[in-house]
């Protein structure tokens, strides 16, 4: 399918799907894996966990960054539970900083052909004020991004 797209390499030959441990997350995996599927994909799972503020060399520091590591992977090993016997590769990526950011930055790195994640509903006052990852993702990624509902 589309096999002369972009010189002969496959449409979608590197797919980040950006996880959060969210149903909406998985929803987003299951349309990635699906994707993966039908192309032969590289699948790139990423999870970013928000960047700690505080003394870098504290034991508190040190004890909640080890936290939301082991956190982080649980919901990617949670989907890689999910692949069973896959035919493609998968890669993963587990990042501290604000989400958005490493979505975009992991895409760029990697030469991502497209970004699948979850669009959860929020309200349009905490929308306005905080914004959405998934938002500021499709406006500023150099790659095509799905977002599932």
């Amino acid at each position: 399918l589309f096999s002369d797209w972009k010189g002969g390499r496959p449409m979608y030959a590197s797919i980040i799907v950006a996880l959060d441990g969210s149903e909406q997350s998985m929803l987003a995996f299951n349309h990635a894996r699906a994707i993966a599927e039908c192309f032969g994909s590289k699948l790139i799972l990423v999870h970013a966990f928000p960047r700690t503020s505080g003394l870098r060399d504290s034991t508190e520091y040190n004890n909640l960054v080890a936290r939301r590591t082991k956190e982080g992977q649980a919901i990617i090993e949670k989907a890689r539970e999910h692949l069973g016997q896959s035919s493609f590769e998968v890669e993963e990526d587990l990042l501290e900083g604000p989400a958005a950011e490493a979505i975009i930055s992991v895409a760029a790195i990697r030469k991502s052909d497209l970004i699948v994640m979850g669009s959860r509903g929020m309200g349009s006052l905490k929308g306005a004020v905080f914004g959405s990852v998934s938002a500021k993702v499709s406006h500023d990624a150099t790659c095509p991004v799905m977002v599932i509902r």
